[in-house]
């Protein structure tokens, strides 16, 4: 490891998220630049991401952030100094009130809520968006398509015959990809939504958008920002929630036992299915510091964990020096939908949270313990 992340690796109690604060950075310049240049507005999803000890950093860079719902939506009007924005694909009548205190845009994804609670939203002055669905798929997964056939997410055309009473339009239709599914979206937005967009004070392109990815084409997203904005009058929001702190943190965790059963198995004392969901869910082989895939280094070896499920398996990795019981590994891009996804199924300790400062300082900020396990369950 570098010198920063051996430090690191040494000072934390396994296992642990820990962020790369100068990686954060770098993120959130890309982004503000992006805001400056179009003069659009970025938010941050806290779907993806929502280590709430470094919003002030992130607030001098974007403009607010967006919420799933009233939990997310407090946590920002708390945590975070700018814009509240907040989608459901429904609401509870008995939350939409405490929604709207600390909401600055709602947006409603069935004409039927638009109608039960919309009125509610603009007695309070705040303003009333839309979800539509452009009925465009870009991506071939259809767990993680909202165009897909049979989608939940967003109004289609042929439900729309005249412009609902809103200010804007929200389309979320990408997953981790290019300015190039962005472009055929917007124009299906056009092709089936263009007689309203003219009517619109903003237009939310949604997330998905891998922005701060090396091979993302920055100048074709800002050239569409720019010419939907001139075009049709309007302010145009994204909210991406893995381009903010892409590549931004690590988990580290520690290697408990080695056991052999046709192939060397390390047990570790982090889990995929507690501690990094989306390994099983999407499924992906996450990255990890120093290692190659199985066979390309001289030491190859199944990383599990030591959860009673059999599949708990993060993958096989090599190394090009053979494992030890108490050494240190590193997996990397763990700051998104890790901790706003992981569990204690099997009793499993929570990773304590830290930072990895720009200084090569680790601070340690929030500890985890049985409390924790006890407290969410009766």
């Amino acid at each position: 490891m570098t010198d920063a992340r051996n430090a690191m690796a040494g000072a934390v109690n396994t296992p642990a998220y820990v962020l790369d604060e100068s990686r954060l950075l770098h993120n959130l310049e890309i982004l503000k630049g992006v805001q400056e240049r179009t003069g659009c507005k970025i938010l941050l999803a806290q779907k993806a991401f929502s280590m709430f000890s470094v919003y002030p950093m992130i607030a001098k860079y974007l403009s607010g952030t967006t919420a799933s719902g009233l939990f997310e939506a407090k946590l920002g009007r708390e945590e975070f100094e700018g814009e509240v924005h907040v989608f459901s694909p429904a609401y509870k009548y008995e939350d939409i009130c405490e929604i709207v205190d600390v909401s600055d845009h709602i947006v409603f994804n069935s004409l039927r809520q638009l109608r039960n609670f919309g009125h509610i939203c603009r007695e309070a002055g705040k303003s009333v968006g839309l979800r539509i669905n452009p009925e465009c798929s870009t991506q071939e997964a259809a767990i993680y398509d909202p165009c897909a056939a049979g989608s939940r997410l967003g109004v289609r055309a042929c439900e729309l015959t005249e412009f609902p009473d809103v200010d804007g339009l929200h389309f979320h239709t990408l997953c981790e990809q290019n300015a190039d599914a962005l472009e055929i979206t917007l124009k299906a937005v056009e092709e089936k939504f263009g007689e309203y967009l003219h009517k619109c004070k903003w237009v939310n392109f949604g997330g998905g958008h891998h922005m701060t990815r090396p091979d993302y084409d920055i100048a074709l997203l800002e050239r569409l920002i720019t010419d939907f904005q001139q075009k049709y009058n309007v302010q145009v929001y994204l909210e991406p929630g893995e381009a903010v702190a892409l590549r931004a943190g690590y988990l580290v965790t520690e290697v408990m036992d080695i056991v052999e059963n046709g192939m060397n198995i390390a047990i570790l004392d982090a889990s995929a299915a507690c501690h990094m969901p989306d390994v099983l869910e999407m499924p992906y082989r996450p990255p990890l510091f120093e290692s190659g895939e199985a066979g390309e280094k001289a030491h190859t070896y199944r990383l599990s964990s030591c959860t009673c499920l059999a599949g708990d398996i993060i993958g096989d990795y090599s190394f090009d020096e053979p494992l030890y019981i108490g050494d240190r590994l590193c997996f990397e891009d763990m700051a998104i939908y890790s901790m706003v996804k992981n569990n204690t199924f099997n009793g499993m300790p929570l990773p304590e949270i830290g930072i990895l400062h720009t200084d090569g300082s680790y601070e340690t900020v929030k500890k985890f313990g049985y409390s924790d396990f006890k407290e969410r369950l009766s």
